[in-house]
């Protein structure tokens, strides 16, 4: 059940003598209104931000192995949920349930949460050298989301192109107008995209690398247009979210995806709020969430999601990739420290260095990669040197890897914008 805000009910004064002996009668039906009232306060109050397909299904799900508590979803999207939550009464909420990063780890802090205890043996909380669960157990890791290329093969096959295995792959001129990618001020999962590859590669040449795929791409504003496009033939590659992808090969159609070296899976998270004044029911949906019960509905073709514990992928359809048996090389230990703390500082540069001069971006890497291609046949130290200056030059952006790494510095946006719109301004003038 969905509702649009946490409501406490009322209690008056208590009934006069003529009102009890009046309603005496009617003992009956007043006992069955009293017993529907108290069915109606074991309830758990849950805050998310997942669509109501999954939500419904968990409802659904758990209601049937708990017949006890009735599940009361309150949608609210992160900036929402972190100012609700941070209230003393947390908006009467039990549970947050939700794919936000960068929320779980300031409403720790703040001390919104309760501890959990949770079996490592079924859930590992990590995956390879990759931290995904709070380590102090204030909040657990529910799902994870991986990062990489949808595919359509029948037009790399058209092409006579190779799939790419790398990040690296996708700049090589043979991919030139066969790429699309999302805008990270538009596109909510974008901004740890392009932070993935930023701490993959290194801050300078992650930059330098995501402005050279750019060049090779066009740019889209909506979280599923990448997979739209490459599931509708508009495109061979797409960079996205796997559950975009994997939903598109539950339903029939014929994509794939690619998990790059070195990518990185992203959790959501499950945690019982501070001040839950029903613990046993909040307790009772996070267990069932976590439970392998739980998670294997996360596999169902309208949710496409990857489990956190390892056991759920039992008995999995053969799209379905699982996580924690990949190659080690498959990921790296992402930082989600630093990450939740960029998708501000990378949506700004990203627009300043790429969304705004797409066009000329274009042309410039098409350009270079054209004088590396004559130089590789015939060289000459004066002209690589001048096209070395050129590719520095094409895909620099005007913050240090220093900055990049400092809270401090990373504080000077909210959301998805500068507080000071002066400090975009002279980035501007630096790049042009």
């Amino acid at each position: 059940m969905y509702v649009k805000h946490i409501t406490t009910r009322r209690i008056g004064p208590g009934p006069t003598r003529r009102a009890v002996l009046a309603a005496l009668p009617t003992a009956l039906g007043a006992s069955c209104l009293l017993s529907s009232t108290a069915r109606a306060d074991e309830r758990v109050v849950v805050v998310t931000s997942f669509p109501e397909e999954l939500t419904t299904r968990y409802e659904t799900v758990f209601e049937k192995a708990h017949p006890r508590f009735h599940v009361q979803f309150v949608w609210k999207q992160s900036r929402d949920a972190l100012v609700e939550l941070s209230k003393p009464d947390q908006g009467g909420a039990d549970v947050y349930w939700a794919p936000s990063l960068g929320n779980f780890p300031i409403l720790r802090d703040r001390g919104a949460f309760q501890k959990l205890v949770v079996d490592r043996a079924a859930l590992p909380g990590r995956l390879g050298d990759q931290l995904l669960s709070d380590p102090t157990g204030m909040f657990e890791a529910y799902d994870v989301a991986g990062y990489g290329i949808v595919v359509d093969p029948a037009a790399l096959r058209r092409q006579a192109l190779a799939e790419p295995k790398s990040w690296r792959d996708l700049a090589l001129p043979a991919y030139a107008g066969q790429i699309v990618m999302p805008i990270p001020s538009k596109v909510g999962f974008a901004p740890a995209l392009y932070d993935i590859i930023l701490q993959s590669e290194g801050w300078e040449r992650g930059w330098a690398l995501i402005s050279e795929i750019a060049g090779n791409a066009e740019l889209l504003s909506s979280g599923i247009a990448p997979t739209g496009a490459v599931r509708d033939g508009r495109a061979a590659l797409g960079l996205t979210i796997d559950f975009f992808a994997i939903s598109a090969q539950a339903n029939g159609r014929d994509v794939s995806f690619v998990y790059p070296t070195r990518t990185a899976f992203l959790p959501a998270h499950i945690a019982i709020t501070a001040s839950t004044g029903r613990y046993e029911a909040a307790k009772a949906f996070v267990d069932f969430a976590l439970s392998k019960q739980g998670q294997k509905l996360l596999m169902e073709a309208d949710s496409s999601r990857h489990p956190a514990r390892p056991d759920a992928y039992e008995g999995k359809a053969p799209y379905v990739v699982d996580p924690f048996t990949l190659p080690k090389e498959s990921f790296f230990p992402y930082d989600s420290e630093i990450g939740r703390r960029r998708p501000g500082a990378v949506s700004v540069l990203f627009d300043l260095a790429v969304t705004e001069r797409h066009a000329d971006l274009t042309a410039l890497w098409r350009s270079i990669q054209a004088a590396e291609a004559r130089l590789a046949s015939a060289p000459d130290a004066e002209a690589s040197a001048k096209v070395a200056e050129a590719r520095r030059l094409a895909g620099a952006v005007p913050v240090s890897a220093a900055e990049a790494s400092d809270p401090a510095f990373l504080e000077r946006f909210a959301g998805r914008e500068a507080k000071d719109q002066a400090l975009p301004a002279r980035w501007r003038a630096e790049l042009s």
